[in-house]
């Protein structure tokens, strides 16, 4: 009986062990920093969100073929001058995961390079100067199967 309670409670404390380490290094499930400081600024970040939306601009993410590609067009559909664009690859869940490559003019205003995200869940936040007072952001959730987005 003693051998059957020792066992029982040695499963017991290792499953807890193993979850404790787990949790310890995985995602920590911080989204800000300081949730009063965000909260501060979600007006701001709210208007701007607007003022950008207020453009009409549409953006053209591409991911095929081993390459990024990214386009933004005006309102009645002409290209966008851009002076660069940021690309950064955030894990939803794991933030040793996250990454960030700089887009180089490719044609015309066709901003590409060489890269291939691995399969799954990313959450790509793009940031393209183009010439604005801040950069144009798009945070958009995308899903990449066999090296191509879907």
């Amino acid at each position: 009986m003693l051998l059957v309670i020792s066992a029982f409670f040695s499963v017991v404390v290792s499953v807890n062990a193993l979850m404790a380490t787990l949790a310890t290094t995985s995602w920590t499930g911080l989204i800000v920093e300081n949730a009063y400081v965000a909260s501060q600024q979600f007006n701001k970040n709210a208007d701007e969100g607007r003022a950008q939306a207020a453009l009409g601009w549409k953006s053209h993410l591409t991911i095929v073929g081993g390459e990024v590609r990214y386009s933004l067009a005006d309102a009645a559909g002409k290209p966008v001058a851009l002076h660069g664009v940021k690309v950064l690859f955030r894990h939803p869940a794991y933030e040793a995961e996250d990454y960030s490559i700089t887009l180089a003019l490719a044609s015309g205003q066709e901003y590409a390079a060489r890269h291939t995200p691995r399969n799954g869940v990313w959450i790509a936040e793009v940031d393209a100067d183009a010439g604005l007072a801040k950069p144009y952001r798009e945070v958009r959730r995308i899903i990449v199967s066999n090296g191509a987005l879907q």
